[in-house]
């Protein structure tokens, strides 16, 4: 997965567990809803925290309560965006776009690969043949 898809997953993650948090929390509803906040900046918020901790790991729950931090309080500093690698231990599930380009992506790798062998076959025997037809004294 690209470092792009990783990050867009890992946004969309935190917004399906935030949106389902708000339709079960009355109390934290508002705070979702607040025009002043935003999933952008809530994902710049958690990186640029992990970023600053040094930890390398972090568990869903500790991600989810950094998440509710940043809508819970009003005077945060976010950081700035940052370009980092952001990889996610869930299971990634394609659309079927993604899976169709996949696909063929696969078909196009073994066609290429199954030509080069077939290619590389041939070539040794042609230098053999051409070499056994040809009669030395020496």
């Amino acid at each position: 997965m690209s470092q792009n898809k990783a990050t867009e997953y890992f946004k969309r993650t935190i917004q399906q567990y935030l949106e389902q948090r708000a339709q079960e929390d009355e109390l934290f509803r508002p705070r979702y809803a607040n025009p002043q906040k935003n999933i952008d900046d809530c994902i710049t918020f958690i990186l640029n925290y992990v970023q600053k901790s040094g930890c390398n790991g972090f568990t869903d729950d500790e991600i989810y309560s950094l998440a509710l931090h940043y809508y819970d309080e009003d005077d945060l500093d976010i950081g700035k965006p940052i370009q980092c690698n952001v990889v996610v231990n869930h299971t990634i599930e394609l659309t079927d776009e993604e899976k169709a380009e996949a696909r063929r992506n696969a078909i196009q790798r073994a066609t290429n690969e199954a030509y080069a062998k077939i290619t590389r076959r041939n070539s040794p025997k042609k230098n053999q043949e051409t070499q056994s037809d040809t009669l030395t004294l020496f």
